[in-house]
């Protein structure tokens, strides 16, 4: 049923992996003997200098050599699956609907604090625009549609799938939540009695909480789950019980007392009848379908596709 999803993840994987080997290319430049640095005059485009250290350059030719060797492959490979999808699909006269774009964006954006982090983290972590994005996802889109090309899922198996899975369907409850961290009951007291005179919360934080990873944003953890297993069980009860604004007696938790403060809440609409009927069809759709690097394998089989990189 995840077929596409782990999909999604490889390519991100495998575009944060270029990004970071991009960082690294000028150390591993300067370590191959071939790659001959001289002064540089020539007044070619192939040959604009892009670096100089002393009297030695780097050419925007030497770079692209370099490019074209560490990351070539993958990138044209990346390149030829999109334009055999479109062909594809094309050819079945199958497409992709803006608002099944912007229903995909919509999903991949949970998490973030808006629209506009969403997309700035897509452009810091993976480097993409909005545009490219959006072309990733239609692409994507469009060989779930030919993946699943023929595949019928009855209306019997979704009631059965919805029925034994309905905690998928549950609306979902998300807390922001603050935290101070101390190692002592009698610290405790003194952080409780110092917010009752009124102290800023993420002030005292900053100043005394144990937690590293939270201290310098004022023990901010961010929007998680109500009952998110990768927090202590007795905090998440804890935060469960908070209204916006409401601050939690000390908790004692893994050797460690912690006070939360709950900032915000916010609950995710249940999805309508007819949307959760049709998320449904389509993942058990890709359940059945043949493993996505086999249809990619066919698919380049068939629009005969030379790759000589």
């Amino acid at each position: 049923m995840r077929n596409m999803k782990i999909l999604w993840g490889v390519i991100a994987v495998l575009l944060i992996t270029v990004a970071i080997l991009s960082s690294v290319l000028f150390a591993d430049f300067f370590n191959q003997s071939n790659v001959d640095m001289k002064p540089q005059t020539d007044k070619n485009p192939s040959t604009q200098v892009v670096a100089t250290i002393g009297d030695k350059t780097i050419t925007s030719k030497d770079l692209e050599q370099q490019l074209m060797q560490k990351h070539g492959r993958e990138l044209l490979t990346q390149m030829v699956d999109h334009e055999v999808i479109r062909m594809e699909g094309k050819a079945r006269g199958m497409n992709v609907e803006e608002s099944e774009i912007q229903k995909e964006l919509k999903r991949m954006q949970q998490g973030y604090d808006s629209e506009a982090q969403f997309y700035d983290s897509m452009k810091e972590q993976l480097g993409m625009s909005p545009e490219a994005l959006r072309a990733d996802v239609n692409d994507k889109l469009l060989l779930e549609k030919i993946a699943t090309a023929g595949i019928k899922i009855s209306d019997e198996q979704i009631d059965a799938y919805i029925q034994s899975h309905a905690e998928e369907f549950k609306s979902k409850v998300q807390l922001r939540l603050l935290q101070i961290v101390v190692s002592s009951k009698d610290q405790a007291s003194k952080v409780t009695a110092d917010l009752g005179k009124g102290m800023d919360f993420a002030q005292i934080a900053k100043e005394r909480s144990l937690d590293d990873a939270t201290r310098s944003s004022g023990g901010d953890l961010g929007w998680v789950e109500e009952g998110d297993p990768f927090l202590p069980v007795p905090l998440m009860k804890a935060a469960a019980m908070l209204k916006p604004g409401e601050v939690s007696k000390p908790i004692e938790a893994n050797g460690q007392i912690y006070v939360l403060k709950l900032k915000d809440r916010k609950e995710d609409p249940k999805l309508n009848k007819d949307a959760v009927r049709e998320t449904v069809r389509k993942e058990m759709a890709l359940r059945e379908a043949p493993p996505i690097k086999e249809v990619m394998k066919k698919l380049r089989e068939k629009w005969h596709v030379v790759m000589t990189l």
